[in-house]
């Protein structure tokens, strides 16, 4: 009879899953319920994100320990309970954020060696434990996917932070990569302009301007180097341009 052939590995040794390729979508965040302990939890770890506020740090320890955190979770809590899943219990953000990443799976479903994942960037489920997962799958290789699709440092950069941190506690690290913005890609311009254009075709009137809308940032980040303004400014520019509307119809605001 044929000898079997030598093992490669000796007895004992811990199982290796076929090396996988990650995709790991990030999100800003979420509060784990609405009630004051946890919109406490979730904002402190939010607005105590250098990123996120960048003023003294002496200073502003004071004003979110002694003021932020003792008035701002109450109504937060509110405004987030208005808007609550109440079915699952979680809210939008997570459920919306999970429906993409089940979305992106579907899409790759042919590449048997992708593996699609999610996570938040403030609270959970938080990226480090994703990447961990990820690990654990047998990927090799992960795709840090911010979705944001104009690039700033609050937000793109903060949720690219967070994943660094985690693969520096890690004795075995995949090979990371991270997604560029995508505000001028073709394919996200033509979405924009299709879910307007399903939006227009619902009502029995025609507006005269259509105003996009953007999350401000302090004009200090533009003056020290961030795009997001640029970007931002461009992604309503080409939306114009897809929707063919004269540029006095789409108006940029933040």
């Amino acid at each position: 009879m044929p000898k079997s052939p030598p093992a490669h590995r000796p007895d004992g040794h811990p199982p290796v899953a076929t090396p996988k390729i990650g995709v790991l979508l990030t999100a800003l965040g979420t509060p784990d319920g609405h009630d004051s302990a946890s919109m406490r939890r979730y904002l402190k770890q939010f607005l105590s994100d250098r990123r996120v506020i960048d003023v003294n740090r002496v200073l502003w320890w004071f004003i979110l320990n002694g003021i932020v955190l003792n008035t701002r979770p109450k109504k937060s809590g509110k405004a987030f309970a208005a808007i609550w899943n109440r079915e699952l219990d979680e809210s939008p953000l997570r459920t919306i954020t999970r429906a993409q990443a089940e979305g992106v799976a579907a899409c790759l479903a042919d590449l048997s060696e992708v593996v699609v994942d999610w996570g938040m960037r403030y609270g959970n489920p938080a990226i480090p434990s994703r990447l961990e997962a990820l690990r654990q799958a047998g990927c090799r290789r992960v795709l840090i996917a911010p979705l944001y699709p104009q690039y700033a440092a609050p937000t793109t950069a903060s949720a690219c932070d967070e994943a660094f941190r985690a693969l520096m506690a890690m004795r075995w690290q995949p090979a990371v990569r991270t997604l560029p913005p995508y505000h001028d890609e073709p394919a996200y311009i033509r979405a924009l302009a299709e879910s307007a254009r399903a939006h227009l075709a619902t009502l029995d009137w025609e507006p005269e301007v259509l105003l996009a809308s953007f999350h401000g940032l302090p004009k200090r980040y533009l003056d020290s180097g961030d795009p997001y303004h640029c970007q931002c400014a461009k992604t309503a520019r080409l939306l114009q341009e897809a929707l063919g509307w004269s540029r006095e119809r789409v108006l940029l605001s933040f």
